[in-house]
């Protein structure tokens, strides 16, 4: 057996702090549909992969936002991902996934990269309150840490639309 598969349901340590390890009606929280896994709902900051901190990508920090409808989208270091996920049996499977295409400077692609590399393989989920760790079947591990919603920028008032007056 891979240390990413699991044989049982998820363990204490794999639902954040206050969830249970069943909900009140009797489901495992497995899934994405009618409010399973809510633990994973809401916005992380991807802040290690394999151990090393992320430098921050061109728009600040990578994060990433699970909607309760099964919908994952953020921001990777260069780009801006979205895809679909599910947990089920202590697991995390993305995918598809897509992403914008504009390259970038060195660190923030080595970032993007880390993190994209990641949410193409998903893996092994455990949390520990707003601590979440992915372990993939490859061994990569990545750390994300519930965040507030990135803030849109302010926009530039020089970027238009102008108005003649």
């Amino acid at each position: 057996m891979r240390d990413d598969e699991r044989t049982d349901g998820p363990a204490a340590d794999d639902v954040a702090e206050g969830a249970t390890a069943e909900a009140p009606d009797g489901v495992a929280p497995d899934g994405v549909a009618d409010g399973d896994a809510t633990w994973l709902h809401g916005t992380w900051r991807v802040t290690e992969v394999d151990g090393e901190a992320l430098e921050d990508g061109i728009e600040g920090p990578p994060w990433l936002t699970f909607e309760g409808d099964g919908q994952v989208y953020g921001y990777a270091g260069v780009n801006h991902v979205r895809g679909t996920w599910r947990v089920t049996d202590g697991r995390l499977d993305l995918g598809p996934v897509v992403q914008t295409m504009m390259a970038g400077p060195p660190g923030p692609t080595a970032t993007e990269q880390a993190v994209t590399a990641v949410l193409a393989d998903g893996g092994a989920v455990r949390a520990d309150g707003d601590d979440v760790e992915v372990r993939t079947p490859a061994g990569r591990v990545a750390r994300l840490v519930r965040s507030a919603a990135p803030a849109e920028p302010e926009p530039d008032p020089q970027d238009g639309p102008h108005v003649l007056g």
